[in-house]
């Protein structure tokens, strides 16, 4: 039995993502993790060219999907998870402590109304639960920190950690998103690190630093000694300090706002009013204390 999957990534320009289709080589079972749908927030434009992009790379390679796979209810770009389903029929998942941050951002967006818990998945994962990709063993750790629900799938020897760790060059990702905690982000980095050396980590976004190409692909090995955040912080409240004095300098992804009532329902856009036409909402002066 493998337990080596077919990794195959495809990068996002527009908000610096990763989607992937992790297939298992012998059965062709494959689950598509983090596809997005296309916005441009300039002219309200949505679009399905990436996620066509995955199924397009299923079909030619004659793979049966068997998930979608969210790691997180992301606030950079809009989640394509609902509109693969409609073209597929494929499950869609994500980890159970979705419900967390659906309550937190159901009282920010005012939304008496919406679902809170977590039915907008056809799974909810636990911590530690195990599940397979065709032949090929999988298992879900719990990886708060970056938000209150934000997961990583390992996959055979591929472990998908988002917005966790990013290349060693790029260091950590922030965690001062409402709901984020960077001594928590210690903690689950800790456990990433502490899978097998030559276990394959896998990011969710790349920003090229030094306009290198993008690169998403490195391991536990490589991490530890060369990330450039947890190679030089050893303690955590080393990394804390440092982590909490560089987020107060970025600013909010420009999609937060956009991006997270779409993801907190599962990819699903809002219902067309009775012009026809589908509206965002946007809570002002919410997020007042960040960098602009």
């Amino acid at each position: 039995m493998s337990t080596k999957p077919e990794v195959t990534g495809f990068f996002e320009p527009r908000t610096w993502s990763i989607q992937y289709v992790v297939a298992d080589p012998e059965t062709g079972k494959c689950a598509i993790i983090d596809p997005v749908l296309d916005y441009d927030e300039k002219s309200g434009t949505t679009g399905t060219e990436q996620a066509d992009k995955i199924l397009a790379f299923i079909a030619e390679r004659s793979y049966e999907l068997e998930w979608i796979l969210d790691t997180h209810p992301h606030a950079d770009h809009f989640s394509a998870a609902s509109y693969i389903k409609e073209k597929t029929g494929a499950p869609t998942a994500i980890g159970e402590r979705v419900t967390d941050v659906q309550r937190l951002w159901k009282g920010i967006y005012n939304w008496p109304d919406f679902r809170d818990d977590g039915s907008q998945w056809d799974k909810l994962f636990a911590d530690g639960e195990t599940f397979k990709l065709g032949n090929i063993p999988a298992r879900v750790m719990f990886s708060p920190g970056h938000t209150l629900a934000s997961i990583t799938y390992v996959i055979g020897d591929a472990a998908f950690v988002h917005d966790t760790l990013f290349m060693p060059d790029s260091g950590t990702a922030r965690a001062d998103f409402p709901g984020g905690d960077a001594r928590v982000l210690w903690n689950s980095i800790q456990a990433i690190l502490a899978l097998p050396d030559e276990t394959r980590i896998f990011t969710g976004h790349d920003y090229q630093p030094g306009g290198r190409e993008p690169r998403w692909e490195t391991t536990v090995a490589e991490q530890k000694a060369k990330n450039i955040h947890m190679s030089k912080f050893k303690t955590v409240d080393d990394f804390v300090a440092a982590r909490e004095a560089r987020d107060k300098t970025l600013p909010m992804p420009k999609l937060i706002l956009h991006a997270l009532q779409i993801n907190t329902n599962g990819g699903r856009l809002p219902e067309p009013e009775d012009n026809g036409r589908r509206y965002l909402k946007i809570p002002l002066n919410v997020l007042h204390e960040t960098a602009w």
